[in-house]
């Protein structure tokens, strides 16, 4: 059974205070003194974690209790945490905000009191001065199960600045552990969806990472922070999820620029069940590869690159070909659209009799789904709990699953014993059988 050894959260007061920042730059900055550094990313963001596994080095894990369940928690953050002196955690959104499900809000609050891991407190300070200490009072105080082990301040103006911000804190039981000041090369770019993929800029992100590490080790007190992560108990986490292996299979996994939104879970729950997963990129390979039975395509932004997807026609050809004959599917976003017969009037692969359209508006949030028929992944009725953002919408929408949420039942996406296609992000953590299933369903194919 794993333990869970130094660990710490860093929360944020609201959203777009600086979080990443902090994250991302006390990862690389105790990685450059030698730390072995892991990193986990609280709810089902798929872009953080990409910018956490270039400043450690590792995969960087997704830890969601509302997705995967209060019981997966730890030993996930045991896996991502394996083999390091020290997991870095970075939060979502504020500190208390989460899904607003009674008993599971999935919060970063209620992921660090699973983890029984002090919080680091991100505050933008760049608007006040002595309210300051109200507001850290405030979420230090309001859940006395969520110890709140130190601050940081972001966005700080000047010298002068800093030292009326430490000031209005000193009364405080609370310490400032670090306070970095506004800049704009530490400010990162955005799109739609938050920060642009590291699969997209790698050059650019790593020098930006590289950047960060020498301003947060120069502005945070790196030895206090390493002992506040020290001071976290060390507890018993369980083994975490893992599935059986029940046949073997070839997948092919689309990857690339594109497709950069899969869970490390997710592959590697395929081949613990079986799974030879074989990478390929669908903006220039001219075909699937070779003698497999399946094809994944997860999320990304396929918008940005639709005129070199629709322009290799041979590979759309072939993955529409060989879906008409029956070639295991599961495709999720990015890969839903990729689908389809087209995306704001570029030609796709056709498998779906459906168009899809970028919008302006954000479909974002956790979704319960009922499935009606067999699919590779669930079989006829199994119930899931996954989470949709996009800003595209398709037409027709399909009506395959039954999806609840916020704002009401409505039905969506494609399926078949042999294809599932939603806007649905899944985590197989959640439930390995899944990943089970998916090998199962692809190596039947060969008989």
């Amino acid at each position: 059974m794993a333990g869970l050894g130094p660990r710490v959260v860093v929360a944020g007061t609201h959203s777009g205070v600086g979080k990443t920042t902090i994250a991302t730059g006390l990862m690389a900055a105790l990685r450059r003194r030698g730390t072995r550094v892991a990193a986990a990313k609280v709810g089902p963001d798929f872009i953080d974690p990409g910018y956490h596994a270039l400043a450690t080095g590792r995969a960087a894990r997704n830890l969601d209790a509302w997705i995967c369940g209060e019981h997966r928690i730890a030993p996930l953050a045991a896996k991502a945490a394996h083999g390091a002196d020290v997991l870095v955690v970075e939060g979502v959104m504020g500190l208390f905000d989460g899904a607003a499900e009674p008993g599971n809000p999935a919060s970063t609050a209620h992921v660090a009191r699973l983890l029984d891991a002090p919080v680091l407190l991100v505050v933008d300070a760049s608007a006040m001065s002595g309210s300051v200490a109200a507001l850290a009072h405030g979420f230090a105080t309001f859940d006395p199960s969520v110890r709140v082990a130190g601050i940081v301040l972001n966005r700080v103006g000047s010298p002068a600045h800093e030292a009326m911000l430490r000031d209005a804190l000193a009364p405080l039981e609370v310490p400032v552990l670090g306070a970095l000041a506004r800049a704009d090369e530490l400010a990162w770019r955005d799109r739609h969806l938050g920060l642009v993929p590291v699969v997209e800029q790698r050059e650019a992100v790593q020098a930006a990472v590289d950047r960060l590490a020498v301003e947060v080790a120069a502005s945070c007190d790196l030895d206090t922070i390493v002992r506040v992560a020290r001071s976290a108990p060390r507890v018993a986490a369980g083994d975490p999820p893992a599935a059986r292996p029940t046949a073997a299979a070839r997948v092919a996994v689309a990857g690339g620029p594109a497709f950069s939104f899969t869970y490390p879970d997710n592959l590697e729950l395929l081949e613990e069940a079986g799974a030879e997963l074989v990478p390929f990129d669908p903006r220039y390979d001219a075909a699937l590869p070779d003698d497999v039975d399946a094809v994944y395509a997860g999320g990304g932004f396929p918008e940005v690159f639709v005129e070199e997807l629709a322009s290799n026609r041979p590979l759309l050809t072939d993955l529409h070909e060989r879906v008409e004959d029956g070639l295991v599917a599961w495709a999720e976003c990015g890969g839903l659209l990729w689908l389809s017969r087209s995306l704001d009037g570029h030609a796709l692969c056709g498998a779906l009799a459906a168009d899809g359209r970028m919008s302006d508006r954000l479909t974002l949030g956790y979704r319960t789904a009922r499935v009606d028929c067999d699919t590779p992944v669930t079989p006829a009725g199994a119930q899931l709990r996954g989470h949709e953002f996009h800003y595209s919408v398709l037409d027709p929408p399909g009506d395959a699953l039954e999806m609840s949420g916020r704002n009401g039942p409505t039905r969506a996406g494609y399926a078949s014993p042999r294809l599932l296609a939603s806007y649905l992000h899944l985590h197989l953590a959640a439930d390995p059988r899944m990943a089970e299933r998916f090998v199962t369903t692809a190596a039947s194919m060969r008989s």
